[in-house]
C-alpha cells in the first residue's frame, strides 16, 4: 500500500455508462495505491444508478440541472450547454465546500476529456488537472489533426485513402469510411463534432493526459504522441478479477444505468458447451433500425451457434413480432434475450466464442483483454475506427459489411459468425486474441507498462503535497 492515505483526489465522471466504467476503474486503482478518492457523478436523482462494490472510492452525486428541465425538448447542443453551465457551478461549489472542510484539500481533478471546462473550474480553485481520454489513442490523434485544421472537410479521397498526413504508419489502414463519423459526416453531427474538437482548446493546461489504453496495444501511436505531449497509458480499465486480480473483490465496474439479468444470462449459459455461444451487443447508445433488427434476427435463427442477444428496453419494439416466441421458454432453446447482462461475466464465460459488437472503445478493450474473438458492426462515432483496427491492425475480428441500402444482411452476419466459429480464420483470430489477452493483463499487473504509469501518476500527485 503506497503511504497516501491522507491524500484526496477528486474524480469527475460523465454521466454516460461508457464513461463511467474507464474513470471509475480508475479510481479504483488510485484507491489501491493509497490516495483517498471522490468520484463524483453529475446527475438529477441517483435512483437512475444501480450501485455496487464501490467501497475503496467515495460516491457524491452533484446536480447536473436537469431536475426541473424537459431534457427531451433541448437539442444535442443545447442539451451539452445546459449541461456544461449547470455543472460547473455545482462542480465549483463542491471543491469550495470540500476545501473549505477538509485539512489537506484535494489538489488534483481527474476530469473525463469530454468535458473539457472542468479543468478552467479547477485551475480556478487553484487546483491541477489531469485529463483522462476514454477513447483510443488514434482516434484522440484524429480529432486532434481535425482541430489543428490538417483535416480537410469533407474528408477527400486519394487511391481509397483518407487524406491524413503522413503521421504515424499505422493510420494508413485507414480509408475514408473508417474515420470517426464525426469527421465523416460533418452536417450530421455539427453539435458533437464541435464538443470533441473543443477537447483541444484548452488541453495543455492540465498537468496530465491520460488514456484508456496500453502501450502494448497501441505501441506506434504512444510513441509518437508521447513525442508531442505528456501523456500516460493506464487501461485497460477492467475490473481486477479478469485481469491481475490483485484488487480484492473488484469484480464489476460498480455504478450501472441498467439493471442487468445476470442470473438468468448465466444459467442459460451454463447449460451450453464450450464456445458454442455468440454474445450479441450495441451498447448503452446505439439504436438499429428496425430493418437492421429483422437482418440480425434472421442470421442468429440461420447459423449453427447459440446466441445471447442484448436488446435494450427501448429497442425492443424493433424485434419481428413472433421471434420472441419462437425462442422458447426453456433453458436448452438456441437463444436467449436480455434487456442487459454484466458483459464482463458473459465474455469470461466458457461457452461463449464470439463477440459480435458495435466496437464501442469500452467493449472492445473488454473483448481484446478477455480473448474474445469478435465480429465488428460499427455503427458512428469512433466506432468505425476501432472496428478496423480490430480486423487489420490486431487481427482479432472480422468486419461485417453493409449493403447498398446501409444494412447488414443476416447471410453476411451468419457467414461471419461461422468462420469465425469453425472457419480456419477463426483459429487464427482466436490465437491473436489470446495473445492480447496475455499482453492486457500483464499491462495492468504489477510492473506492467500501465501499472507502472499509475504508480507515476500517484507519485507525482503525492509530490504536490511534499
Amino acid at each position: 500500500m503506497f503511504p497516501a492515505k491522507d491524500i484526496h483526489v477528486l474524480v469527475l465522471a460523465h454521466p454516460v455508462q461508457g464513461h463511467i466504467n474507464p474513470v471509475l476503474q480508475f479510481s479504483k486503482r488510485l484507491a489501491s495505491k493509497g490516495l483517498k478518492v471522490t468520484f463524483l457523478i453529475p446527475i438529477s436523482t441517483k435512483k437512475s444508478f444501480n450501485q455496487v462494490n464501490t467501497s475503496s472510492i467515495q460516491v457524491e452525486y452533484i446536480s447536473d440541472g436537469y431536475d426541473h428541465v424537459e431534457a427531451d425538448k433541448l437539442s444535442i447542443a443545447e442539451s451539452l450547454e445546459h449541461f456544461r453551465v449547470s455543472v460547473s457551478e455545482s462542480l465549483s461549489d463542491f471543491i469550495q465546500k470540500h476545501q473549505s472542510c477538509q485539512e489537506n484539500p484535494a489538489k488534483v481533478l481527474v476530469y473525463d476529456a469530454f468535458d473539457r471546462w472542468a479543468l478552467d473550474v479547477a485551475v480556478e480553485h487553484g487546483m491541477h488537472g489531469a485529463a483522462f481520454f476514454t477513447q483510443s489513442c488514434v482516434v484522440t490523434w484524429i480529432y486532434y489533426l481535425a482541430h489543428q485544421g490538417r483535416l480537410k472537410f469533407p474528408l477527400e479521397v486519394a487511391d481509397g485513402q483518407g487524406c491524413v498526413p503522413s503521421d504515424p504508419q499505422v493510420m494508413s489502414v485507414l480509408g475514408m469510411n473508417d474515420f470517426p463519423s464525426f469527421v465523416v459526416e460533418v452536417d450530421k453531427y455539427p453539435g458533437l463534432l464541435k464538443i470533441v474538437l473543443e477537447l483541444f482548446s484548452n488541453f495543455r493546461k492540465a498537468k496530465w493526459l491520460l488514456f484508456n489504453t496500453f502501450t502494448e496495444l497501441e505501441e506506434e501511436m504512444v510513441n509518437w504522441m508521447g513525442n508531442q505531449w505528456s501523456m500516460m497509458t493506464v487501461g485497460p480499465t477492467i475490473p481486477s478479477v479478469y485481469m491481475d486480480k490483485r484488487l480484492e473483490d473488484d469484480r464489476d465496474y460498480g455504478l450501472s444505468l441498467f439493471q442487468p439479468e445476470a442470473e438468468a444470462c448465466l444459467r442459460w449459459l451454463d447449460s451450453k458447451p464450450p464456445r458454442s455461444t455468440v454474445y450479441i451487443s450495441f451498447g448503452s447508445l446505439a439504436s438499429l433500425t428496425e430493418d437492421q433488427m429483422e437482418e440480425i434476427a434472421s442470421g442468429l435463427r440461420s447459423m449453427k451457434s447459440h446466441f445471447l442477444w442484448v436488446v435494450r428496453e427501448s429497442e425492443e419494439n424493433k424485434l419481428p413480432c413472433n421471434f420472441m416466441r419462437e425462442l422458447g421458454l426453456d433453458d436448452a432453446k438456441k437463444g436467449l434475450v436480455v434487456r442487459w447482462c454484466n458483459q464482463l461475466q458473459v465474455l469470461s464465460h466458457g461457452s461463449v466464442g464470439c463477440f459480435m459488437t458495435h466496437c464501442g472503445w469500452n467493449s472492445t478493450l473488454e473483448g481484446l483483454s478477455l480473448g474474445v474473438p469478435m465480429v465488428a458492426m460499427p455503427q458512428w462515432t469512433d466506432q468505425p475506427t476501432n472496428a478496423t483496427f480490430i480486423v487489420e491492425v490486431w487481427k482479432v475480428g472480422l468486419r461485417v459489411r453493409a449493403n447498398e441500402r446501409g444494412v447488414v444482411t443476416g447471410e453476411e452476419i451468419e457467414s461471419c459468425v461461422n468462420e469465425i466459429m469453425e472457419g480456419e480464420r477463426g483459429k487464427e483470430i482466436r490465437g491473436n486474441s489470446l495473445r492480447w489477452k496475455e499482453m492486457a493483463i500483464l499491462a495492468v499487473d504489477e510492473g506492467g507498462s500501465s501499472d507502472k504509469n499509475i504508480q507515476e501518476f500517484v507519485s507525482n500527485v503525492v509530490d504536490l503535497f511534499l
